[in-house]
């Protein structure tokens, strides 16, 4: 049985369960905030999972979440979508969802060959198999791939962030992380602008935002809203 939602103004509401660094996480925040969609979030440890979120979904990763009907959507790529069909102020999925066709294979890349590659340079010693450089280097060419298509313009796919940006960011300023000394170097101009342009964004301030962990009975934590952005 999923978690109740919880309710305000009469009215029940999303439960997010989210953890600040994840990637995977930060992209749902991240499209949740555009949307304007609030919801209750549950900031867990991932050490110590809840009982509740388990129950929602068995594989146990973030973000997962469940919807005042009992619907559990417990896949980054897929919050996105629920969230900005939703509500799309900002046009983020383009008109008629144009940019969602777009933004797939960039998505399909980042989320398999770039993060296999981005787990192996971000922990070498867990992956021993090859000198760190060596990942780096393999993850080199998705950057090349990005510095294509900042070349002509400010974003992926055009003038404004779209979901292809949200959706990318969180997993590329991983990588920049890794060796920032090495990265403001890099022969990667305009991937460099557009992460600095997200990270000093208000809207990275929001998704950022510090919370404690969750617990059973705890106070509800709002996010979102339509006054965010």
């Amino acid at each position: 049985m999923c978690p109740a939602a919880y309710k305000i103004a009469g009215m029940s509401l999303p439960i997010l369960y989210s953890f600040r660094r994840c990637p995977y996480a930060m992209r749902a925040r991240a499209a949740l905030i555009t949307s304007g969609i609030t919801v209750e979030v549950r900031e867990v440890v991932l050490r110590d999972k809840p009982a509740a979120m388990l129950t929602a979904s068995p594989k146990g990763s973030v973000p997962v979440l469940v919807l005042p009907d009992g619907q559990v959507i417990d896949e980054s790529w897929d919050i996105m979508l629920w969230a900005l069909r939703q509500h799309d102020p900002h046009a983020r999925l383009g008109v008629d969802g144009r940019h969602i066709q777009a933004a797939l294979p960039l998505v399909t890349e980042n989320d398999t060959t770039f993060k296999h590659n981005l787990d192996r340079y971000k922990y070498p010693e867990r992956f021993p198999e090859q000198p760190q450089s060596a990942y780096r280097s393999a993850g080199e060419h998705f950057l090349q791939q990005l510095e294509q298509h900042l070349g002509s313009n400010p974003c992926l796919l055009g003038e404004t962030w779209t979901l292809a940006d949200i959706a990318l960011l969180p997993f590329v300023r991983q990588f920049a992380a890794v060796d920032s000394g090495w990265f403001a170097t890099a022969p990667y101009p305009a991937v460099r602008t557009w992460l600095e342009t997200f990270t000093s964004s208000e809207l990275f301030a929001l998704i950022m935002h510090k919370l404690p962990a969750w617990q059973p009975g705890d106070e509800p934590v709002l996010f979102g809203g339509r006054d965010q952005l």
